[in-house]
């Protein structure tokens, strides 16, 4: 059930169809295809109605250069042109395989950046206790140049406007596949900014970083946390390393707001990761944001997407399972509503999972379970002997 108006500012869901304007091409892995049929999700099981929704707006250049250069920005827009020559771009990161042109560019991504800031706008000035965008989260951006899907960094765009407009102390927590590099690099020698990553290892997946020794520089030394993943991680030792890291930084840092980016691409069926992830991920990851911001952050919480190429049977469940959290609303279990079936089934290029619930078992049991738990095992530990020494070390 929907919640009712007079407790509708629990959270706000920052959307419009407008979002769907970031879009590469027909074959471009990153579909934002999987908004719309999130959307549709919750409203056709009565989650999500238009009392919840807020229309976002677009960032200007002022807010976008908090985060990129202007020379960058500029380099945006003439690529956003009809006809440009791509060629002129490709310093830039675009043009690329990974981030081509498309028209409009520089629009479709100042608007996913002004949709997080939205969100930031409702919580930071009281108007909600928590903000979802699920069209932001892209976290590759750099200060000069697109990468990995990523043309402008909503994440690291909203931290600055948070530190300038509000005087906040953010920690950014990441549990993209992806290491989030884009946010970590942006912030490594800030003190009042935490980024914690937890990722599949950079072995064989991009960007490569996010490495245990990557803590920060100068006055941000010890803010910059990763928990870099063996792949085939299953869930059980993926959210071991969640609850313990989360909690016990969270309680060292004391944020005054925190930011997740909630990628989807952990699961087993995503075509661009090798983690063994299941739907049971993705019930717990806003859970426990959600305690610790009422805990420590008078319950400011702001949640965006990420990552997540699996958009037919992953990312819709995945992704409602946050809103649903942030609005108190009961987790699901048993069958999807079925119109929301019938009106994609036919345009799916593989069957949809029915249910709530993943089919188990999922896949076949993994060899190395036991040599994958305790090698993440181990690069927890280590993490948290650092941190507590630390903390010790500071008192």
């Amino acid at each position: 059930m929907a919640k009712s108006p007079d407790t509708v500012n629990e959270a706000v869901f920052v959307y419009s169809e407008d979002q769907l304007g970031y879009r590469f091409s027909d074959t471009h892995p990153f579909n934002q295809k999987r908004l719309t049929l999130t959307v549709d999700l919750l409203t056709k099981m009565n989650a999500l109605s238009k009392q919840h929704i807020v229309e976002p707006r677009m960032a200007t250049d002022e807010e976008l250069a908090l985060a990129h250069d202007m020379r960058y920005i500029d380099a945006v827009k003439k690529a956003s042109e009809p006809d440009c020559n791509a060629e002129e771009f490709e310093a830039y990161g675009i043009g690329t395989e990974d981030t081509p042109l498309f028209v409009g560019m520089h629009e479709a991504s100042a608007r996913l950046v002004g949709s997080t800031l939205t969100a930031v706008d409702y919580v930071m000035e009281g108007k909600a206790k928590h903000a979802v965008n699920l069209g932001g989260g892209l976290h590759h951006g750099f200060r000069g140049k697109a990468s990995g899907f990523c043309v402008y960094n909503d994440s690291s765009v909203a931290i600055r406007y948070m530190q300038q407009k509000y005087n906040a102390r953010v920690l950014y927590i990441d549990t993209d596949a992806h290491h989030g590099d884009g946010v970590q690099w942006c912030f490594y020698d800030d003190p009042n900014v935490c980024t914690i990553s937890i990722h599949e290892t950079g072995r064989y997946l991009f960007p490569g970083t996010g490495n245990i020794t990557e803590r920060g520089s100068g006055e941000g030394y010890g803010t910059s946390f990763n928990f870099p993943i063996d792949a085939f991680t299953e869930d059980e030792s993926f959210l071991e390393i969640y609850r313990a890291a989360f909690r016990e930084i969270v309680e060292h840092f004391k944020p005054d707001v925190i930011l997740t980016q909630n990628g989807a691409d952990a699961h087993y069926f995503d075509p661009l990761t090798h983690l063994y992830g299941t739907i049971e991920t993705y019930k717990e990851i806003p859970k426990l944001a959600h305690e610790l911001a009422h805990e420590y952050c008078g319950g400011k919480w702001i949640a965006v997407g990420g990552g997540g190429y699996d958009i037919w049977r992953v990312v819709p469940r995945a992704w409602s399972l946050i809103w649903l959290e942030m609005s108190d609303q009961p987790a699901p279990t048993g069958e999807l509503p079925k119109t929301w079936l019938e009106r994609w089934e036919q345009e799916s290029p593989v069957p949809l999972i029915p249910t709530w619930e993943d089919p188990s078992p999922l896949y076949e049991a993994i060899p190395r379970k036991a040599e994958i738990t305790e090698k993440n095992q181990q690069m927890l530990e280590k993490s948290l002997y650092i941190i507590r020494n630390e903390k010790k070390m500071s008192l």
